[in-house]
């Protein structure tokens, strides 16, 4: 709404102004997108205004000043060119200033991006000096489960051999959501030795995943697919990253040290990067793969992340990416394993809509404030955090 209301102001300060005073048409729309550019600096501080990493522009007045004097340049530039000089119909310069709105516009929110990418990505590359997580036992494994009655049972005890150390130090658990299954998922992983969270209906991975992590014990909480697609000891790199200082650790199959055992379909393989591509919609963090089911995060820091997260299908992973933007939150990309993945619960056509429609709701309710922190949950305190959208510090 904000946008829209400064552009109306763009395009009716300029036709007023050659209508009604007969000022020249460049000088016109310089007067008009100075008008708007102020209004548009102003407006966004002032009512749109969140943590948002999108927004982050708006605390920088050089830059902003910076930008809009080339974007507004470039707005004159293109209505002086179409419309020439001399008398003109307001038709006409009514068509040529829409053209140099979409130009300019264009201009401008790719340069506030690029602005932002290096601040954000700067964030997530810097650890902080933190005292140790809090938890009952060192690490916590969840494990999202839907009519995995065939497998799990001989995955938890996978998971368990290779957490064999960490039992001995301090203590692990392995967390089964079992996510409304109708066979005997549950029973097959409380037998081989694995705490059992049970979800009714189906909801999602994106909910059963939430779900065991808000219900883990450890001060490093991570998770992992069922099919054990990723073997279990990657799971130990992870939680040794985290350990490192880290807040959050996520396995990338893109990263120049990961090893594939199995290749993807050529399907699977190109909408899941197309799909990477669309997540720019969302974030500025330049991730190599967001979808790698295989993270692990500080205990606090991944409450604080999940007791925010919304979406219960398969684009959870690209919401907590931008949560982790959002917070100021730190992030290092691991490389992983990828070994066959046999009984695939993922179906690359419907599941890719639902993923892309769940990226604008992303966009949406970070747009509308819901993803803000209060002084209440704040558990981690961004650097920098000041207030939220009704003024909270």
């Amino acid at each position: 709404m904000v946008s829209l209301g400064v552009t109306v102001l763009d395009v009716f300060t300029m036709a007023a102004l050659t209508t009604f005073t007969g000022l020249d048409v460049a000088l016109a729309d310089t007067v008009a997108v100075a008008v708007a550019s102020v209004a548009s600096w102003k407006l966004h501080r002032t009512v749109a205004e969140a943590d948002d990493p999108l927004l982050r522009w708006t605390r920088r007045p050089a830059s902003v000043l910076a930008v809009s004097i080339g974007a507004g340049a470039l707005d004159v530039a293109v209505v002086s060119l179409v419309v020439g000089s001399g008398p003109v119909a307001l038709t006409t310069l009514l068509g040529a200033k829409v053209l140099a709105l979409v130009v300019a516009g264009g201009a401008r929110a790719v340069a506030y991006r690029v602005l932002l990418l290096g601040e954000v990505r700067r964030g997530l590359a810097t650890r902080r000096s933190l005292s140790d997580a809090p938890g009952e036992l060192r690490f916590s494994v969840v494990v999202p489960a839907y009519g995995e009655q065939a497998r799990i049972a001989d995955s938890v005890r996978r998971i368990t051999a290779a957490l064999e150390s960490v039992h001995a130090d301090g203590g692990a658990e392995i967390v089964v959501v079992d996510d409304g299954s109708d066979d005997a998922t549950a029973e097959q992983a409380e037998a081989a030795g694995a705490r059992v969270v049970r979800l009714s209906p189906n909801r999602g991975k994106g909910a059963a995943v939430r779900a065991g992590v808000l219900a883990a014990r450890g001060r490093t909480v991570a998770f992992t697919d069922a099919d054990l697609a990723y073997p279990p000891s990657e799971l130990l790199v992870l939680l040794n990253q985290v350990e490192a200082g880290w807040d959050v650790a996520a396995g990338t199959r893109h990263h120049s040290e990961s090893r594939e055992l199995a290749r993807a379909s050529l399907l699977r393989w190109f909408s899941g990067r197309l799909f990477n591509l669309l997540t720019a919609l969302v974030l500025l963090g330049q991730y190599r793969d967001t979808q790698c089911g295989c993270k692990a995060f500080r205990a606090d820091v991944a409450r604080q992340l999940f007791s925010r997260a919304r979406v219960d299908g398969f684009a959870f992973d690209v919401e907590i990416f931008h949560l982790v933007e959002r917070y100021r939150l730190s992030l290092t990309e691991v490389p992983v394993v990828l070994r066959a993945s046999i009984g695939s619960t993922v179906r690359v056509g419907p599941h890719a809509v639902q993923m892309v429609r769940d990226l604008l709701r992303v966009r949406r309710w970070a747009s509308q404030g819901a993803y803000d922190l209060s002084t209440e949950d704040a558990v981690i305190r961004p650097a920098g955090w000041k207030r939220v959208r009704h003024g909270h510090t």
